[in-house]
């Protein structure tokens, strides 16, 4: 992420659905979890940025004693066991322009399977989805209404049909053989 990426995203002065800030901090995936969890299961995924004060978007920075923690390995290790299928993630350092350094971390959008917490552990349940909500102030959260769940599903639809399509499999625009059956059977008893 450049420099001017990063002042536009820290210039919008709130939280979105595709963007999350935490105060400076070092990496724990305890605390880190849920959000990660959340963001990935939005259709384009999003940044989370560490070094902004909550409520305020006070700048902070990290400081090299905190960026030390963001080790990318050692994060995608322990966020193993949160998540089912697994997430992807990076991990960048960029500088705003007066010269503050940030753990940014760009979640990816699931691949094709929306991604389901995998553990009951730090205020987190397993078997449950947590998705970015967008109808209401923006948190992480598990699903609870249909419209959240409307989008995780129809995004899951179009990647799996992309992958197929790009598979070689097509869909029959044909009516299938039972519709046919009735709309033969309906004629022939507008005839009688």
């Amino acid at each position: 992420m450049t420099t001017e990426e990063l002042e536009s995203k820290l210039q919008g002065g709130t939280e979105t659905q595709t963007l999350d800030i935490k105060a400076a901090c070092d990496w724990n995936a305890d605390t880190m979890a849920k959000d990660i969890l959340a963001m990935t299961n939005v259709r384009d995924g999003g940044y989370i940025i560490i070094g902004v004060e909550d409520g305020t978007f006070a700048r902070q920075g990290i400081n090299a004693m905190q960026r030390a923690t963001y080790a990318i390995e050692t994060m995608r290790d322990q966020l193993r066991a949160f998540a089912d299928p697994h997430v992807t993630f990076t991990v960048e350092f960029p500088r705003d322009s007066t010269g503050l350094e940030y753990a940014v971390l760009r979640v990816m959008p699931f691949e094709e399977i929306p991604v389901i917490c995998a553990t009951d552990r730090a205020g987190l349940r397993r078997g449950v989805v947590y998705y970015r909500n967008s109808n209401a102030r923006v948190e992480s959260a598990a699903v609870s209404n249909s419209y959240d769940m409307h989008d995780i599903i129809l995004t899951a639809t179009v990647k799996m049909m992309r992958r197929l399509r790009a598979s070689g499999f097509t869909v029959d625009d044909q009516p299938d053989e039972a519709a046919e059956t009735r709309r033969r059977l309906e004629e022939e008893r507008e005839n009688l």
